[in-house]
């Protein structure tokens, strides 16, 4: 047996070097393969070896990947941008490796440029491009790793491509569409929060002033002093309430962390009058959407259902997605664990139901979630033209009561000073 230098990669994507005795250099590969490691070059002891620039290297990267960015997370939208164009240059005929090498040197977010240079060099050293993306999971989660390992068994690893990048953009677009809804809402009551301290703390303890200057014993409308004495309690027990503020964040996040708080919260949000409707739609869209798109790729059905439970972002679609996989684990139809669940409409139970008759069920799941990409739409516009008025009429009644409250005693005044200048 021969002595082989090499460098590999490990699991988190950190770069090492070591010798290790083997037959040849295919076997010093299997070995290390073995091991967990995913050897970007190997090369006989004695002869040339591992240079010393890329034992630096290695030592380097073992020290931390600060400077090439690599372990960190990245958006959603640079993932969707790298996903399209390497789709787009497999499909044109580039090879994998010459299009990572291209997408690498033109890449300018730090981290994804780290990460695409450690999957060229993965690759470059033997390993698939699925296993290249399985050691950074920080990046690629297990749909996306899934989906690629499906494409490259079927040999139609630009076809898995272009479905990954759709849909990641159809994705990314429904996450954009949902945000936007919220911003409105939030804007609107960190500004009436903002104008209620303003008045209380500001506004109202000068006006208190000028009545007890002006009226002197004389007793103020009922309306005027709930508002006076909200006001001194907010300059008095500002700090309580600041201490009340964080208990309850406190509360409810340990409380959302427990497995009964979480679905407690979940199962809430989708029954929540204005916002329930929008958070069912869009998490059947992705139910569907990331379902049909992992067969549709080969990804074996009990494979795709735990991907699709471990990526649904809603721990009650979470639980009837669990049920599906329980039954089809069993030979038993979907179609059984999801009308019992009671989420999902009977629109989608009647579409999945001829999608199993007919043998159709990926592109049936496809054609329910373009269907529910429309009603998230739908349902956004008509949260926001509800909530609009809402706020405003909340808005006028919390300022117009604190309004009156200190007009009405200046009626008091001017009347009196009428009749004196009378």
């Amino acid at each position: 047996m021969a002595n082989f230098e090499y460098i590999a990669l490990d699991a988190k994507g950190t770069e090492t070097t070591g010798s290790i005795k083997a037959n040849d250099e295919a076997d010093a590969i299997s070995q290390l393969r073995k091991s967990g490691l995913y050897p970007t070059q190997v090369v006989p002891a004695g002869k040339g070896g591992v240079s010393s620039s890329a034992k630096k290297r290695a030592k380097k990267a073992q020290s931390g990947n600060k400077k090439t960015g690599v372990g960190g997370r990245v958006k959603g939208k640079v993932l969707m941008i790298f996903t399209r164009q390497l789709a787009t240059l497999v499909d044109a005929g580039l090879p994998l490796l010459r299009g990572l090498s291209v997408l690498g040197k033109q890449e300018k977010n730090r981290v994804m440029a780290g990460t695409i240079n450690h999957l060229a060099d993965s690759v470059a050293g033997g390993s698939t491009f699925s296993e290249s993306l399985g050691q950074h999971p920080k990046v690629f989660d297990k749909l996306y790793v899934n989906m690629v390992k499906a494409g490259e068994l079927g040999g139609v690893l630009e076809l898995v491509l272009i479905r990954l990048a759709e849909y990641q953009e159809k994705a990314q677009k429904l996450k954009n569409r949902i945000v936007a809804a919220m911003v409105y809402p939030i804007i609107v009551i960190v500004i009436a929060v903002g104008i209620l301290v303003f008045l209380m703390a500001v506004i109202v303890p000068r006006f208190e002033k000028i009545f007890a200057e002006m009226l002197g014993d004389k007793p103020l409308p009922a309306i005027t002093r709930v508002v006076i004495g909200i006001s001194r309690w907010v300059q008095d027990q500002w700090l309580l309430v600041l201490i009340i503020g964080a208990v309850l964040y406190a509360g409810w996040k340990v409380f959302s962390m427990t497995k009964g708080g979480r679905v407690a919260i979940d199962r809430m949000l989708l029954k929540m009058p204005v916002f329930g409707p929008v958070q069912l739609k869009s998490a059947i869209s992705r139910f569907t959407r990331t379902l049909g798109t992992l067969v549709t790729s080969g990804v074996p059905i009990l494979q795709a259902l735990n991907i699709t439970r471990d990526t649904s972002g809603n721990v009650v679609v979470a639980n009837a997605i669990d049920k599906v996989h329980e039954a089809v684990r069993e030979g038993e139809s979907v179609v059984a664990p999801l009308e019992a669940s009671k989420i999902f409409p009977p629109m989608v139970i009647s579409m999945v139901d001829v999608g199993e008759e007919t043998g159709q069920l990926p592109d049936m799941l496809l054609k329910i979630a373009d269907v529910y990409d429309d009603e998230v739409d739908n349902a956004v516009d008509a949260m926001t033209s509800m909530i609009e008025p809402i706020m405003i009429v909340f808005l006028a009644l919390i300022v117009g009561t604190i309004v009156i409250a200190l007009f009405m005693p200046m009626i008091s005044i001017i009347t009196e000073m009428n009749n004196q200048s009378g």
